[in-house]
């Protein structure tokens, strides 16, 4: 069985063909336990720790197969409100869930699944010497930050504020993939990212910094009102939170949800 993603790009091409491509129709029934399609909108961050869980999901429920459609959380959670099919969404702040739950696109309310913190990802050795956020600042630093519409940007912007540094940034992205590959092409000397994309990220280090515990992402998961599979939805999501699921999270470096 093979867990299947899209990146948020190329989802407004897929969205009337989401359930065709390889995991079974979206209008294929599903039985009494959930068995069939499950169509899940996660954060970009979510992506690596995500499509583990979702191979063993499918490992331990035979006839259930599991749809990844990753990205920027602002867009997925418009492109729901819009009427994308999917089954179950996962956010990388309860600012972008809140578009979905006011729009009444939610199936009851959100859980919080884990937490996750900023850090300053560099190439191998660190050229650019950044030891402290201050030093983004610094004259001919190019750093990648997410836009602020994101939960990434928006964290980084709390944290910079918090450290009372104003920078330029060479390059607003979508997600925090999209500053990592920035960083990766040599295009910027750091990006402000989560700590988990930096561990998922072979060949990058990861410098911290203390304004990052000012600015920690809760990732809220919901089931959704229009979801194909209602009963699959509520199996991954029961899945995702259960310890087992837990401790890929956290292995994948992500904090455990207050009172886990």
């Amino acid at each position: 069985m093979t867990v299947r993603w899209i990146r948020a790009a190329f989802a407004a091409a897929l969205v009337a063909t989401l359930g065709l491509s390889g995991c079974g129709s979206a209008d294929d029934p599903a039985g009494p336990d959930g068995a069939g399609p499950v169509t899940v909108f996660a954060a970009a961050s979510l992506t690596e720790a995500f499509i583990r869980l979702g191979k063993e999901y499918e490992a331990a429920h035979p006839g259930h197969a599991v749809t990844f459609n990753f990205g920027g959380s602002s867009g997925l959670a418009t492109q729901i409100t819009q009427g994308a099919p999917a089954d179950v969404f996962a956010a990388a702040s309860p600012a972008t869930m809140k578009t979905v739950t006011d729009a009444g696109d939610a199936a009851g309310d959100p859980v919080v699944l884990v937490r996750n913190q900023l850090v300053v990802a560099v190439p191998p050795g660190n050229p650019a010497r950044v030891g402290r956020l201050a030093d983004l600042a610094r004259p001919g630093v190019k750093v990648a930050l997410c836009a602020e519409q994101v939960p990434c940007g928006a964290a980084a912007r709390t944290a910079l504020d918090a450290a009372g540094v104003r920078l330029t940034p060479a390059t607003l992205e979508q997600d925090v993939k999209g500053a990592l590959a920035k960083l990766r092409l040599g295009e910027v000397d750091a990006a402000l990212v989560y700590r988990t994309d930096v561990r998922a990220a072979a060949g990058l280090d990861a410098v911290e910094f203390p304004e990052s515990a000012r600015a920690v992402n809760d990732y809220p998961i919901v089931v959704l009102r229009a979801a194909g599979n209602p009963a699959g939805a509520r199996a991954f999501v029961d899945f995702v939170r259960s310890d087992a699921g837990l401790a890929v999270l956290t292995a994948a470096g992500f904090q455990a949800p207050p009172g886990a």
